[in-house]
């Protein structure tokens, strides 16, 4: 079966809905796959994390700001085991200790997030970060100087841990009709009690409190790993470069380029004078696929100009996948006329060097597929 790629401008205009067709056959479904990143808790990791939350707490009998803290101190990842009780996102948690305690120290969102990512990372961060406070205290001059002040770290953190004592031993409000409150769940219905219930009884809540942990379910840590799902489709067309021995250069997230309004993720040889620039999508979701999309039009309409200001004339290409593109047919129709079916997916990278002018760049003895 010919693919887009393979067609010149005529013989793709004639077939373009059958060129249609098998791009969207051709697009994968990567959203079973997730790449864990340093910052995903496998399960035993979390399982130990409770336990040692459950410890300093007598499972939740002393449910206090000290005994927390302490157990913080032994392993900082019990700060996501904490928040997944509360069953809410670090935005969401800071919000709320901003709305229980508006007089406590600001925590904007990328704060909170900062807080929670660096907690499940470093199981030692919130012990480094007394260790540094407590250092400040000794070497102070005498006691009749003022006290440093305690961290900015560790006044969210106390904050933090204050808001979740105070709605997690509150439990939920009696039910209205038509409304459900986010602390209506097994372990927070009835406040502490059902905490308690919760690491008492012969339950599997550690499992539940993971399941929670991934969300939606893993939507909450596909969301953290968002830039490694792209990667996944760049680190293949780079390792089709490299074993082909092209010269190449790839851009880093956000890089400004001299000559581009928008950097591409690859330009072949290089940015000054390129002969191909390739733009890398991966989506599961239709709308963010639009504007993917609209990304990879920018870079023709930018070619073009940079045609019309009397630069070589270089190709665009598209290697696209995931289902969101495929519930934009329109749009796919549009990127293989726009860029005269140089639209790739993961299923057809192994043709990118046969079918682009990368092919002019090979300096291995013959060009490698597969």
């Amino acid at each position: 079966m010919k693919r887009p790629f393979e067609l010149d401008p005529e013989a793709l205009e004639e077939r373009l809905e059958e060129m249609v067709d098998v791009t969207v056959s051709d697009l994968g479904s990567e959203f079973l796959l997730i790449p864990t990143g340093p910052g995903l808790i496998e399960y035993e990791d979390l399982r130990a994390s409770y336990e040692t939350l459950k410890r300093h707490t007598r499972a939740f009998a002393e449910f206090t700001e000290t005994k927390i803290f302490s157990a913080l101190l032994e392993n900082s990842r019990a700060f996501c085991v904490l928040r997944t009780i509360l069953g809410m996102t670090p935005p969401e948690w800071a919000e709320l200790a901003r709305s229980e305690y508006p007089h406590d120290i600001p925590i904007p969102q990328n704060a909170a997030r900062t807080l929670d990512r660096r907690s499940r990372e470093d199981t030692s961060y919130t012990k480094r970060l007394e260790e540094r406070y407590q250092a400040q205290l000794s070497r102070r001059p005498s006691k009749t100087h003022q006290l440093p002040d305690r961290p900015v770290s560790l006044k969210r953190i106390d904050a933090l841990l204050r808001t979740a004592i105070h709605h997690v031993s509150k439990g939920a409000p009696k039910k209205v009709k038509g409304i459900i409150h986010r602390m209506a769940k097994f372990d927070t219905d009835q406040g502490i009690e059902s905490l308690r219930y919760a690491a008492r009884e012969n339950i599997p809540y550690a499992i539940l409190l993971y399941e929670r942990y991934l969300g939606r379910p893993f939507a909450a840590h596909r969301d953290a790993v968002s830039e490694l799902v792209g990667e996944a489709i760049e680190n293949a067309i780079e390792d089709y470069l490299r074993r082909n021995g092209v010269t190449y250069r790839k851009t880093k997230r956000a890089e400004r380029i001299p000559g581009f309004g928008q950097a591409p993720a690859f330009c072949i040889p290089d940015e000054i004078n390129p002969a191909v620039v390739i733009e890398a999508k991966i989506t599961s979701d239709d709308g963010t696929a639009r504007d993917k999309v609209a990304r990879i039009k920018v870079l023709e309409t930018q070619r073009n100009q940079h045609e019309a200001e009397g630069r070589p004339r270089y190709e665009v290409v598209a290697c696209i996948d995931g289902r969101g593109f495929r519930e934009r047919r329109e749009d796919t129709r549009q990127l293989l006329l726009k860029l005269n079916g140089k639209v790739f997916t993961m299923a057809t990278l192994d043709q990118l060097v046969v079918h682009t002018r990368i092919r002019e760049f090979v300096t291995s003895k013959s060009v490698m597929l597969g």
